[in-house]
């Protein structure tokens, strides 16, 4: 399988020291860590196997993105990905709304800005 890889040879002055990552990617696995976690906990206590599968899928990401797989493309993917999940929340939760799931949109609205920077960076280089 391809990989296309950001790497520390890109310029980016923004890159940790001997990690590989840069900090505005350590700043999006942290989020991704934070909504996966809240996704994988409410899923379970919730019995709502969508919820679950949701975070799955966050962590599953993270893990590829880590790996170095398409990393470009997973990026742009876990826009949407994350962005449709604002409004469902809304939808699906119908005025049940907890501080928990506001903290998570909220996490949520920050990752998805952060990722459009990303790749808009990942483009430029």
């Amino acid at each position: 399988m391809a990989t296309d890889s950001t790497s520390a040879e890109s310029g980016d002055a923004t890159r940790v020291r001997g990690g590989g990552f840069s900090t505005l990617e350590l700043a999006v696995f942290a989020l991704v860590g934070i909504t996966a976690l809240t996704h994988l906990y409410a899923g379970v206590v919730e019995g709502a196997p969508p919820v679950l599968l949701a975070g799955v899928g966050f962590v599953g990401g993270l893990l590829l993105y880590v790996r170095g797989t398409r990393r470009r493309l997973l990026t742009a993917a876990a826009i949407p990905y994350t962005a449709v999940q604002i409004p469902l929340w809304y939808v699906v939760k119908q005025g049940s709304f907890t501080t928990v799931g506001y903290l998570d949109k909220a996490v949520q609205l920050l990752l998805v800005v952060l990722l459009v920077v990303l790749v808009v960076r990942q483009r430029q280089s």
